[in-house]
């Protein structure tokens, strides 16, 4: 069976994954840092410094970039997967099970996301890659781990 046409294109899909996830998640957190961005129907408002929106504002506004271009993926993504698993259990999961009614689905969501990116890496357009063919390493991609195994095509 021929590959899916998108499969070529497994590589750019994956890096416009990690940008935006890592962008939108910049959003959050200066959202909760400067009270920016807000919907009219939610007024802006002061943030106690080393609260737990604080310290979720912080590892947004920080981590975000850094996942964006792919720097140090796996480990940042880690860190994010959990405080968005963090944030998940202890704001939205006390409204109910269901993410869809206690408004918890986009932390459920991206927590997945991070959690796939600290399995998956940065791939092939990230600062990892680049930085690991500078020292001379074989950067760690899909096909540096599993080669794909073609088929001769049946008789």
């Amino acid at each position: 069976m021929p590959a899916f046409f998108m499969s070529r294109y497994e590589e750019v899909t994956l890096a416009l994954l990690r940008v935006v996830a890592g962008l939108m998640l910049v959003q959050h957190g200066v959202q909760k840092l400067f009270g920016v961005l807000t919907p009219p129907d939610q007024p802006a408002r002061a943030l106690e410094a080393f609260s737990r929106n604080w310290f979720a504002g912080v590892l947004e506004i920080t981590l975000g970039p850094l996942l964006a271009l792919g720097v140090a993926t796996r480990v940042v993504a880690f860190i994010l997967a959990g405080e968005l698993a963090f944030a998940y259990f202890l704001v939205h999961a006390e409204r109910g099970f269901w993410p869809i009614v206690n408004r918890g689905e986009l932390a459920a969501l991206y927590c997945f996301v991070f959690f796939y990116l600290s399995a998956r890496g940065g791939g092939r357009y990230s600062l990892d890659a680049v930085l690991a063919r500078r020292r001379g390493e074989q950067p760690v991609t899909r096909t540096a781990r599993t080669p794909r195994v073609e088929r001769a095509p049946a008789s």
